[in-house]
């Protein structure tokens, strides 16, 4: 498969089984979709069905960033981020930004899909090439100081 400059991976990591996978990107989808918002909405539409409840463990949980985050070009630092929503059942996207984006894209990852219900809390660990499902339950239910 070619690669497209500008583009990684999409990671998928299904928190019911454990599992993480990383995709290589299509640069077709790339190129028909482009970026954040667009692979969002296309993933969503393709994955999740009508009937799916929000608020189910079948939804899921896009992060996507666009070929220019992680560069200095101007306002090019968002990750999108994509659901279905629980308030009007279709889509809910919204962005932020921040070095979360760019420390993504420059670990080689463009989107993540994450699915499922972990049993126990968990968090995922992204550290260049290496990704891991963590536990958090020493995280869990903590405040600020």
């Amino acid at each position: 498969m070619m690669v497209l400059p500008g583009y990684g991976r999409i990671l998928d990591v299904d928190l019911s089984t454990g599992s993480i996978q990383k995709k290589e990107m299509d640069p077709c989808f790339a190129e028909g979709y482009i970026g954040g918002m667009g692979f969002g909405c296309k993933i969503l539409y393709d994955q999740v069905g009508t009937n799916v409840d929000p608020l189910s463990p079948e939804n899921i949980l896009i992060f996507a960033n666009g070929p220019l985050t992680g560069t200095r070009t101007p306002c090019s630092g968002r990750t999108e981020i994509t659901t279905k929503s629980p308030l009007t059942g279709i889509i809910g996207t919204g962005n932020t930004g921040g070095l979360w984006g760019a420390r993504l894209k420059h670990a080689g990852i463009d989107v993540v899909v994450i699915r499922g219900q972990a049993e126990k809390p968990v968090f995922l660990w992204i550290n260049d090439d290496s990704v891991q499902i963590r536990k958090a339950d020493h995280l869990w239910e903590k405040t600020q100081p």
